[in-house]
């Protein structure tokens, strides 16, 4: 059970009830729980929502997949249930298993490295950095690793709220066999 029921829709007050009818219409997206719990705090809620433009950035560097592998990659590293299910279902959906991804040098170097941000809090040995470096613009390598922050800081979230899995995505969990 979470720490935080998230707020029902219907019960947000008019400001809050506001901002998630935007979030709906400009991003095609769902109110799901984590987005309900932030909504207690509308400063938050905003904060947190970010993370679509963000996305939005990273997916114009590494093109959707990479770009869904990429966080899947950081939210596995930060034992997120909810964000690395949220990604599984991504992965599931366009066909792949999240456990037997065929990946080149380069897409494995990028999600090792998105994996070490996480699990080090951001140390990333030399190596690893130069190499990923070489490959992206420095205003890349800024996008990269900022969209690595803001997904680590929705792990915490969830993980600190335990925050509740969506029903939707309870057929993605690891061990289910959806649809």
């Amino acid at each position: 059970m979470a720490r935080i029921s998230p707020i029902p829709v219907e019960e947000a007050e008019s400001d809050l009830k506001a901002a998630f009818e935007r979030h709906v219409i400009e991003y095609k997206a769902r109110i799901t729980n984590m987005k309900a719990t932030l909504g207690h705090s509308l400063l938050a809620f905003e904060a947190y929502m970010q993370w679509y433009p963000l996305y939005a950035a990273v997916q114009r560097i590494l093109g959707n997949r990479l770009a869904y592998l990429f966080a899947h990659a950081i939210s596995t590293a930060s034992n997120c249930p909810l964000c690395s299910t949220f990604f599984r279902k991504i992965i599931i959906d366009a066909g792949e298993k999240p456990e037997e991804l065929q990946l080149t040098g380069q897409e494995q170097l990028l999600l090792d490295f998105g994996s070490q941000i996480a699990q080090s809090q951001g140390y990333i040995p030399e190596e690893m950095y130069r190499r990923v470096s070489v490959l992206f613009s420095k205003k890349d390598m800024v996008l990269l690793i900022a969209f690595a922050g803001q997904m680590i800081a929705t792990n915490v979230f969830n993980n600190a709220i335990e925050t509740e899995i969506d029903e939707y995505l309870a057929p993605y969990l690891p061990g289910e066999k959806p649809f």
